[in-house]
């Protein structure tokens, strides 16, 4: 009887034994992969990426001004008027998106080449237009509810909204109001004042996130957003003030031509926080609004936020807060 040659080493195998007797494993076994933890990025991760690849475009767009930075305000309005129908569906409405969404495109460029009284006036007769084409469904039914959801969604997203272009364009507005008064206002101050209310709004929710995550302990709306905390919230209000503080110092001290030179650093603070109080009912408003729908984002449009009105909800009561504030400050200042 000839030996047994290995067939894996090509070595001879003593008498009476095969291959797979001798306990010989050329390969080192193969680690399993089933239950292996792939790993992912954390949610805050997902979160500062996301605003690290839209502030310096958002912060250009703003810069610039002119008809560019309207456009960009008519896109966020669309996207954002979308995702809010969208979620309200949820609810078994049946809102007339077309009409909302073309109104909502409009406003801020009226806004831009009117004034207040156009744009209102354009509110009325989106108003009258949604209630005629509700005439013309057969389901009387949900008429109230989808008369209600459609204009709801042009003023809570594209009114609210149509503000960052007053807020961008505050010199002409005070130029019209005041005249000659107004004429040594630099027609770029719009941009100052855009830099401080996103800061202080997007300041204030990062700072309520933090300062929430270590200290919160008492609940400030359990039955709206459980994870929000009065402690957050007071941390968010105090970003808020230091980021408009900060920002002046900023453009006092770094940016060039003096923007923010007559610009009272205690009134800048004050500004931030009214402005962080304004993101933190912003984000609340919306929070119960997708708790309504029973959602937890609006979207899935930005990754670590979820939907684009996810991101907005603070700013879009920060921007008219902003506008009136500063109305009422250059009538004490120009009429005082």
């Amino acid at each position: 009887m000839e030996p047994t040659v290995d067939s894996l080493t090509g070595t001879q195998a003593p008498d009476g034994l095969e291959d797979g007797d001798r306990g010989i494993h050329p390969h080192p076994p193969t680690e399993p992969t089933v239950g292996r933890r792939r790993w992912r990025p954390s949610n805050l991760t997902l979160r500062l990426f996301t605003a690290a690849v839209l502030i310096p475009p958002l912060l250009w767009v703003c810069h610039a001004g002119g008809l560019i930075f309207v456009v960009v305000v008519v896109a966020i309005n669309c996207l954002a008027v979308t995702e809010f129908y969208g979620f309200i569906s949820e609810k078994g409405v049946t809102p007339h998106r077309l009409l909302g969404t073309v109104a909502v495109a409009v406003l801020p460029l009226i806004v831009y080449f009117g004034d207040a009284f156009m744009a209102t006036s354009f509110l009325t007769v989106v108003l009258l237009g949604t209630m005629i084409l509700q005439l013309t469904k057969q389901q009387i039914r949900e008429a109230i509810a989808s008369l209600s959801a459609t204009f709801f969604g042009v003023f809570y997203v594209g009114w609210l909204m149509s503000h960052a272009v007053s807020v961008r364009f505050i010199s002409d507005h005070l130029a019209s109001r005041y005249g000659g008064a107004a004429a040594g206002i630099d027609p770029q101050i719009g941009f100052f004042f855009m830099v401080l209310c996103l800061s202080a709004a997007i300041g204030c929710d990062t700072g309520a996130y933090f300062v929430g995550r270590r200290y919160g302990r008492r609940r400030l709306a359990p039955t709206i957003s459980p994870n929000k905390s009065v402690e957050g919230a007071l941390g968010g209000l105090l970003a808020g003030a230091l980021l408009g503080a900060g920002v002046k110092l900023f453009f006092d001290e770094i940016w060039p031509g003096g923007l923010s030179r007559d610009f009272p650093l205690l009134v800048a603070a004050g500004f931030g926080l009214a402005l962080a109080a304004a993101g933190i009912l912003g984000d609340l408003i919306e929070s119960l609004l997708k708790r309504d729908a029973a959602l937890k984002d609006a979207g899935s449009l930005l990754p670590g936020v979820g939907g684009l009105l996810d991101r907005i909800d603070s700013a879009l009561l920060a921007f008219p807060v902003m506008y009136y504030l500063l109305l009422a400050y250059y009538y004490f200042r120009f009429m005082g």
